[in-house]
């Protein structure tokens, strides 16, 4: 423009304005135009009445510099590197500068917490809260280690500051009086056990043992002569002084069962069991329990811990009353009519034997030659080796027992029952001792010399009882 046409020849050649005149007629093809009536010198184009905005004029060569719309910083991060360049950190907290790898800020000191608000009381100062670790248990700087001492139950903490939480110490109740609520006896539980006293091993006086061994082999092969009511009775007695050997004892150490009802109901299991059958034991449990519930509905307070000395009521009459009453099952079979007169004294009179076997040749082949203990933690005097002994020695008194039977008379049998008794008789014990290291107890009672209690000397016969009876329900030596 300005007089002056583009070099490309199709490009339309616009008219030369024209300035200060108001009209310009170009005749019928464009008609009047009309331009402003003011000093702008800048032409203004008007197409069939229609007026345009003003076009800038567009010269070959512009003098003036494209305006600046992107500031090039060293800051601005490219998006896309060439490749082969290092990628340059990015910086994502939101800030204009940039970190550098070897150029890092300094951290941001911050004030340090001036208070702590606690709902319920004022605010403390940090460092004139009260401290929660007594001295001793103070962490020492210069080990790292903490020092302790006897108090438990508290918060300790380390050199970083953070809380070390302890095991607190269980919470006892306190008696005033010595004795229980109930009346059965003291409510001390403080166990004084000793080194000495764990690993010492008890050992039996031979010749005493053997002497009253031998009298209670008499009694019980007398009562078998005179038939199965004079076995029951000698069984009923036993279960009686185990009974009271085994509440009797619990009662010392500080617990408080039910002593009365789980005398009673382990003499009423035998008994019942005896004259009715097995159907009669579930109606002697539940009486049982109602019984000791409501002995202990009538103490005075929960100090009776009434939930640990009933379940050890229940204990005593299952373990004693109930495995025992399966004795007098047994020995009810020969009641059971012609033919059956010797079945129920020969199977007792079997296992009565192998269990005797049992634990005679366990005790003198593991004093002999036994290194490895059955379970240390339980009964130290008990090894593997005896374990092994005792079950050659019960296969071997059973076989031969079995073979002046006029009930067993079969191989099978025999080694069925010595494999009962081989397992069930050293469960029975590990079972006893278990419960007396527990209650710290050395022995149930000193009736038997030699031998400690009753419950001491049957412990095994109990375990081996119920599996036998059913077993022999099952076998039916009788039939031919």
């Amino acid at each position: 423009m300005n007089g002056e046409d583009f070099s490309n020849d199709d490009t339309p050649v616009l008219p030369e304005p024209v300035y200060k005149e108001s009209t310009v007629d170009f005749g019928d093809d464009f008609g009047v135009v009309k331009f402003a009536d003011d000093d702008d010198a800048t032409p203004v184009d008007s197409f069939s009445g229609i007026r345009t905005e003003q076009i800038p004029q567009v010269t070959a060569a512009s003098t003036n510099p494209a305006p600046n719309l992107i500031q090039i910083s060293e800051d601005t991060i490219s998006p896309t590197p060439a490749r082969g360049d290092a990628r340059e950190r990015v910086n994502l907290t939101g800030g204009s500068r940039r970190i550098e790898p070897n150029n890092a800020p300094p951290p941001v000191s911050r004030s340090a917490r001036e208070s702590r608000i606690t709902i319920g009381s004022d605010p403390t100062g940090e460092q004139s809260r009260p401290t929660l670790v007594p001295n001793s248990q103070q962490r020492d700087p210069s080990s790292g280690t903490l020092r302790r001492d006897s108090s438990s139950g508290t918060l300790r903490r380390d050199t970083t500051g953070r809380p070390a939480r302890t095991q607190p110490q269980q919470v006892r109740r306190v008696r005033t009086s010595s004795q229980s609520d109930s009346g059965t006896g003291p409510r001390d539980r403080t166990r004084t056990n000793s080194p000495g006293k764990q690993q010492a091993v008890a050992k039996r006086d031979i010749p005493t043992a053997t002497a009253v061994g031998a009298l209670l082999g008499a009694i019980y092969i007398a009562a078998t002569l005179f038939g199965p009511v004079a076995v029951v009775s000698l069984l009923v007695v036993i279960l009686g002084l185990a009974s009271v050997e085994f509440f009797s004892q619990t009662s010392i150490t500080g617990y408080q069962p039910a002593m009365i009802v789980g005398v009673v109901a382990c003499v009423a299991c035998p008994l019942t069991a005896y004259w009715v059958g097995d159907a009669a034991l579930p109606l002697v449990f539940a009486f049982a329990f109602i019984a000791a519930s409501i002995s202990f509905i009538g103490t005075t307070s929960v100090e009776s811990d009434p939930a640990p000395n009933l379940g050890l009521t229940m204990l005593g009459i299952i373990w004693i009353g109930l495995f025992g009453s399966y004795g007098a099952l047994i020995l009810r079979l020969s009641n059971s009519g012609l033919g059956f007169e010797n079945v129920g004294t020969d199977t007792l009179f079997l296992v009565v034997v192998g269990v005797i076997a049992n634990d005679v040749a366990a005790f003198f082949v593991g004093m002999a030659v036994g290194r490895t203990p059955l379970r240390a933690w339980i009964s130290p005097g008990k090894s593997m080796e005896g374990f092994v002994g005792g079950a050659m020695g019960t296969f071997a008194v059973v076989i031969a027992a079995g073979m002046q039977s006029g009930t067993w008379t079969k191989l099978s049998h025999w080694l069925i029952i010595a494999t009962v008794i081989s397992i069930l008789g050293p469960i029975g014990d590990l079972t006893e001792s278990m419960i007396k290291r527990s209650m710290d107890i050395k022995d149930f009672g000193t009736l038997l010399r030699g031998h400690g209690g009753a419950l001491d000397r049957f412990d095994s016969i109990l375990f081996t009882l119920p599996i036998i009876y059913y077993l022999t329900m099952v076998l039916t030596p009788w039939v031919v």
